[in-house]
């Protein structure tokens, strides 16, 4: 016990600059979509329970809103501020630390979990995701719950907590939609391997696990499939306003194999910065360039780790609890790595995602590690997994970048080679008796290596004020570029004009796509009509719904990049008049053509 002592108060000091790392320098970037979702959700309940993502609830988001309804809350309670959109985020992350901690620790030991929380908490995947306004925080929060109330499971074979994991992951669902169905596999994999009880039993209190999920993730989605259409948004992204259609088809097998939205979006606007998945699908996706620096680092030691510890400990008995752990982050991270791999739709903080399971993976690992640091095996296998790991940073880097220190390279292909060498040597001549002390000096090192280029990743990120769209070490001028992109604008391109021509109608304007809309909506909080939803292409409003929106003067403006892409903005472009471009606005890479029209009763 006394050994340990030192556990907690190191944990809350991790987690601590885990937090500062959530919260210092943000707010260059925003996912103004979301946020302007938020803000139409924070100035009216009705909006807030649906969802809804402009004030007048025309449409809803386009995926379903729970980690929106924390935001939102936030913004009720203090205000509308960038720094309460971010709160939620910060608050989230740091408590996924802890929890880790909790359920890593009580697999393998206090110091599995303490090299959990730091592992995480460096990863930078995790600071860049946690430095927004992105639905992944709150879901991992659940998933990583999720995985706590498993592990209670798989120590005291408790029903309520099979039913409390279900729980968890429904809310995750709830954030993140079947994102959580993905790792709910791997938290069923563990309890089915390692739960006491009988092989009935055990499936028993899985199928618990899955009725509970499944009651939980769908409560929301029934009680709006049973609110008459005429009261709620329409449900962005599906073509009969349908939610089911919307979280299992937009948003979930058109990810595998289909054009996914943010293409279909890049279609719509003309641009080509959505054409396809960049990277596109391949093997090695998550493991080259920006995706490799935003979560890769760790990934080829974890999966060795993972197929080293379970062929090591394959005698041991079923109910063993780190191969348990291992088991759990192992699938975790295997099951989510492959889909990411081959989906068309990803984004780079969706690596975020893979940080507790790679972190997991760790804490079990340098347990296991530390327990037989006596044997000339173990040492010879760390110094391996120290030379993947450096060989792999070194070849990763890239030749300069944002927040890359000149000698980093040659600093880390040094420190890893000596500490590689320090092991081997170690484990060819130190009697076992006397390797105590030198075998813990040289475990603690090759930790030390082993995360140095994560962490450095990770001070980067924080000091250069990157976020959720961003991965480490980028150049400089695709900073920029993302920044002047997404940073929040108090006034939009055109916004006084605006104002000025709407003539008395109660809405600011139309817009065709919700991404046209959430910068006008964000800045003033005002009704601006998202033809055709996020994408410009779902049949909301109806073309009956639009007339008589103009003939009641609702609005007079709309803005207009493809007319052909929908009925609506086919009518836009049939029935009123075409006046130019915005005020103040000029083509760009993002909207290279935009047009607006004069629409009179």
């Amino acid at each position: 016990m006394e050994r340990t002592r030192w556990v907690r108060p190191a944990l809350l000091v991790v987690t601590a600059l885990a937090a500062l790392s959530y919260c210092w320098r943000t707010g260059s970037t925003i996912e103004i979509y979301y946020a302007a979702a938020v803000r139409s959700m924070s100035a009216s309940w009705h909006d807030f329970f649906y969802g809804a993502f402009d004030p007048a609830g025309t449409v809803s988001v386009d995926k379903l809103p729970g980690s929106l309804w924390v935001q939102a809350l936030s913004v009720r309670v203090f205000g509308l501020h960038e720094w309460a959109l971010l709160l939620p985020q910060a608050v989230e992350g740091a408590l996924t630390v802890l929890v880790l901690y909790h359920a890593v620790g009580r697999l393998a030991g206090p110091l599995a979990g303490l090299v959990a929380a730091v592992v995480l908490a460096a990863s930078p995947a995790t600071v860049t995701l946690d430095r927004g306004n992105i639905p992944d925080t709150l879901m991992i929060l659940f998933l990583v719950l999720a995985a706590d109330s498993t592990v209670t499971a798989i120590l005291a074979g408790r029903w309520r907590s099979m039913v409390l994991a279900g729980v968890w992951v429904g809310l995750a669902f709830q954030a993140k939609m079947t994102e959580a169905w993905l790792v709910a596999l791997a938290l069923g994999l563990a309890y089915l391997v390692a739960g006491h009880g009988t092989t009935m039993q055990r499936c028993g209190r899985l199928a618990v696990l899955a009725l509970v999920t499944l009651v939980v993730s769908v409560s929301w989605m029934i009680a709006v499939t049973l609110t008459p259409a005429a009261q709620r948004p329409y449900a962005d992204g599906s073509a009969g306003n349908s939610v089911f259609q919307q979280v299992f088809g937009y948003d979930g097998v058109s990810r595998l194999g289909q054009l996914p939205p943010d293409q279909v979006l890049g279609q719509t606007l003309g641009t080509p910065l959505f054409a396809q998945a960049e990277p596109p699908p391949a093997w090695d996706r998550l493991l080259a360039g920006s995706y490799g620096r935003d979560t890769g680092w760790l990934l080829p030691a974890a999966l060795i780790a993972v197929a080293a510890i379970l062929v090591a400990r394959r005698r041991e008995p079923r109910t063993d609890l780190p191969r348990a752990g291992i088991l759990l982050w192992g699938a975790w991270l295997v099951v989510l790595a492959s889909v990411f791999t081959v989906s068309t739709a990803m984004n780079s903080y969706y690596a975020g995602a893979l940080s507790p399971a790679v972190a997991g993976i760790a804490g079990i690992s340098a347990a296991l590690a530390w327990e037989h640091r006596r044997k000339a095996g173990v040492l010879l296998a760390v110094a391996a997994a120290v030379l993947i790991t450096t060989g792999y940073a070194v070849w990763l880097l890239p030749s300069a970048g944002t927040g890359l220190p000149p000698p980093l390279r040659l600093t880390i292909a040094a420190a890893g080679l000596a500490a590689a060498a320090a092991l081997a040597v170690l484990a060819a001549t130190a009697p076992r008796e006397n390797r105590e002390i030198t075998a813990a000096a040289g475990l603690s090192a090759a930790l030390l290596v082993i995360l140095v280029t994560p962490a450095v990743a990770t001070i980067s990120v924080v000091s250069d004020g990157l976020g959720p769209f961003d991965t480490p070490f980028q150049p400089s001028a695709l900073t920029a570029a993302i920044h002047r992109t997404f940073a929040p604008q108090p006034s939009p391109p055109g916004l006084r004009r605006l104002e000025a021509a709407r003539q008395g109608a109660s809405y600011l304007m139309a817009t065709q796509t919700a991404a046209l809309a959430a910068p006008y909506i964000f800045a003033t909080g005002q009704e601006v009509v998202p033809l055709g939803g996020y994408t410009g292409t779902v049949p909301e409003p109806s073309l009956t719904a639009l007339a008589a929106m103009v003939s009641a003067g609702r609005f007079r403006l709309a803005l207009v990049t493809s007319p052909g892409v929908s009925e609506s903005t086919s009518w836009i472009a049939g029935h009123c008049l075409p006046i130019g471009q915005p005020a103040g606005s000029s083509p760009s890479l993002i909207v290279p053509h935009l047009a607006v029209y004069y629409c009179n009763a």
